[in-house]
C-alpha cells in the first residue's frame, strides 16, 4: 500500500507539472502521426529522383525544398529572415595528388598511405621513433623511458593481444578504446611532445576498400570562422604495413616480427621521409531547414524544445544511388509528422506552452556539419534551448530484436534525471516499447553518442535523447530502400517522441541539468 500511495502521489505531481493541457487534446494530436503518411513522404524523399540526398548536391537541395514546401502547406511561416533555410558554407578538400618520398622511393596517396586532412604543405619525418602500440594504461606504457619530443612517432593501430585472443590492455576478448579511437593515441603522442604521428594500419587493404571512395571524393568541411584551425594536435598519417616495413628496413626488422613479441621495444630510425600534402579546395554550400512553432505561454514560449533529424545521405557511390530510406529518411519523415501534430494542436487552441523547433539538418554524413553550424550560429539562443530530441534510423530492426517493438535510447540520463524519467513514464503510459540502453553505456565501442546530431547540443550542456533502431545489413548501402521500412514501428517511435516532447514543452518548470555529463566533449 505504501508503494501504491507513493506512485499515486508521483502521478498527481506529474500531472500538475504539465497543467494547462488536456489529455484529450494530447491524444488527438498524437493520432495525427500515421504510418500511411510516413510512407507517403518517405516514398518521395527516398526515391531515385533525389539521388541519395548527398550534402551540397542538387538532390539534397531538392529534399530541402520538399521539406520546406510541406511546412508551408501546414500554414506556418519561415523563421530564418523570411526563409526556411539556414545556409552554411562548406569546402571540399582533395589530397589525392599527395605523395611521399624516402631515398629513391616514392609512395602514393591511397596505394601506400592516407590521411584525413592537414593544413601542412609537407610533413618531414627525419627522426622517427617507433613506440609499439603507443598506449599508456595500467602497467602497459609504450612511452616509458622513451623521448619523442619534437620527433615523429610511429605506432601500430589496435592493441596487443595474447595467444588466446585476449587484449593485454583489457584482459578480455573485448577491445579497449585505444583500438576504437585512433585519436586517443594521437593525443597521447601529442602530450609527450611528438611533432607528427605515423600510424601503421595492419588491416590496410581491407580498410581501404571501405574508405577509398570517400577519400577520392574529397572530404567536406565547414568553412567556419569560429573554428579556423582544421586540425588540432600532431599531423597524423596512416600507412600500410608494406610502407612501414620500408621505413624500418634500415633496422633489419619488420612489423610482422615486432608484433610477435610480448613487449615491443622502441626503435629510432633516421630517414629522409617527407610527405608532400598537395591540396585542392573548392567551395559549396548546404542548408538546414527550420520549422518554428511558437509556444502558447507568454513566458514559457521564450524557451525552445528542438526535434532534429538529418535529411542528407551519401548520394551516388560507384554509380549506384543510395536512397537512405532508414538513414535518415525515417527520422526526417517522422519530424514532418511531428510538426503536423504540434501545429494541429496549436490550431485547435491547445498548442504547446514552450516553443517547438523542428530542425532538419544536412551534413550529418560528412561529420555532423549542419548541426555543428546551427550550434555555432543558432537561430534561437542555445541558452533558451531546453533539450533536443534527435531521430536517426528508426525504420528497421536489428538481429537483437526480431519482433521490432523496441528503440535504442542514448543520452536520456546523461544530463537530466528528470528527462530520463519523463521518457520512461511516457513510454510506459503511451507506447509500451522495449527501451534498450545498450548503446547508452559510455564504454560501448560503437560510440553512437558522438555519431549523430544530438551531440552538438549535448556538448553545450543541453539535455538530449537520441532515438535509434540500430544498424542493419543495408547500412550505407544501395539496399536501404523504402520497401524494407517498418512503418508501424516508425509511427510508434514517433509517438513516443511526441509524448515526451509534449511533457517537456508543457511542464511548469524547465528541465534541470543535474548530472555531470560522463561522456564529456571530444
Amino acid at each position: 500500500m505504501k508503494w501504491l500511495l507513493c506512485f499515486t502521489l508521483l502521478s498527481f505531481f506529474h500531472v500538475d507539472q504539465i497543467s494547462g493541457q488536456s489529455e484529450e487534446a494530447r491524444m488527438k494530436a498524437a493520432e495525427g502521426i500515421r504510418a500511411d503518411e510516413l510512407k507517403r513522404h518517405l516514398s518521395i524523399l527516398a526515391s531515385d529522383e533525389y539521388e541519395g540526398r548527398e550534402t551540397g548536391t542538387a538532390g539534397q537541395k531538392k529534399a530541402a525544398q520538399y521539406i520546406a514546401d510541406y511546412y508551408t502547406s501546414l500554414g506556418v511561416s519561415p523563421c530564418v529572415n523570411g526563409s526556411w533555410f539556414q545556409q552554411y558554407p562548406l569546402k571540399r578538400v582533395s589530397y589525392m595528388k599527395s605523395y611521399a618520398t624516402m631515398k629513391t622511393n616514392r609512395f602514393e596517396m591511397i596505394k601506400d598511405f592516407y590521411f584525413f586532412g592537414s593544413d601542412e604543405k609537407s610533413l618531414e619525418a627525419q627522426d622517427i621513433v617507433f613506440v609499439g602500440y603507443g598506449i599508456t594504461q595500467g602497467k602497459h606504457d609504450d612511452y616509458k623511458n622513451v623521448n619523442v619530443h619534437g620527433k615523429t612517432v610511429m605506432l601500430l593501430m589496435g592493441e596487443p593481444m595474447d595467444k588466446k585472443g585476449k587484449s593485454r590492455i583489457t584482459g578480455t576478448t573485448s577491445y579497449s578504446d585505444w583500438s576504437m579511437d585512433p585519436g586517443l593515441k594521437a593525443e597521447l603522442a601529442k602530450s609527450h611532445g611528438a611533432k607528427n604521428v605515423v600510424m601503421v594500419n595492419i588491416n590496410y587493404d581491407a580498410y581501404m576498400e571501405r574508405v577509398r571512395y570517400w577519400l577520392e571524393q574529397a572530404p567536406m568541411r565547414l568553412d567556419n570562422p569560429k573554428h579556423p584551425q582544421e586540425d588540432e594536435g600532431p599531423a597524423t598519417v596512416f600507412v600500410s604495413m608494406k610502407m612501414a616495413n620500408e621505413i624500418l628496413a634500415s633496422q633489419g626488422v619488420t612489423i610482422e616480427q615486432l608484433m610477435k613479441k610480448k613487449k615491443i621495444k622502441s626503435l629510432t630510425v633516421a630517414t629522409d621521409l617527407v610527405f608532400h600534402m598537395e591540396r585542392d579546395e573548392s567551395k559549396l554550400n548546404a542548408e538546414n531547414v527550420l520549422c518554428f512553432i511558437e509556444g502558447s505561454d507568454p513566458e514559457l514560449k521564450k524557451e525552445m524544445v528542438v526535434i532534429s533529424a538529418h535529411y542528407d545521405h551519401i548520394g551516388i557511390v560507384n554509380g549506384q544511388i543510395n536512397n537512405g530510406a532508414d538513414d535518415d529518411g525515417s527520422g526526417t519523415v517522422a519530424t514532418l509528422e511531428l510538426a503536423q501534430a504540434f501545429i494541429e494542436a496549436k490550431k485547435s487552441g491547445h498548442g504547446p506552452r514552450r516553443s517547438i523547433l523542428i530542425l532538419n539538418v544536412s551534413g550529418e554524413e560528412k561529420g555532423l556539419l549542419g548541426s555543428e553550424w546551427y550550434s555555432d550560429f543558432p537561430v534561437f539562443p542555445l541558452e533558451s534551448t531546453v533539450c533536443d530530441f534527435n531521430i536517426d534510423m528508426i525504420g528497421r530492426k536489428d538481429a537483437q530484436h526480431p519482433d521490432g517493438r523496441y528503440v535504442y535510447l542514448i543520452g536520456s540520463d546523461k544530463l537530466s534525471t528528470t528527462l530520463h524519467q519523463i521518457s520512461e513514464d511516457c513510454n510506459r503510459k503511451y507506447t509500451s516499447l522495449a527501451l534498450d540502453y545498450t548503446y547508452n553505456d559510455p564504454n560501448d565501442p560503437n560510440r553512437f553518442y558522438y555519431r549523430s546530431d544530438h551531440y552538438n547540443f549535448a556538448k553545450h550542456n543541453i539535455p538530449v535523447i537520441f532515438y535509434f533502431s540500430g544498424v542493419h545489413e543495408d547500412y550505407h548501402k544501395p539496399g536501404d530502400d523504402v520497401e524494407k521500412i517498418m512503418f508501424d514501428k516508425m509511427e510508434t517511435i514517433a509517438k513516443l517522441v511526441f509524448h515526451t516532447a509534449w511533457d517537456v514543452a508543457n511542464r511548469d518548470e524547465r528541465l534541470k541539468v543535474d548530472v555531470q555529463n560522463v561522456f564529456g566533449d571530444e
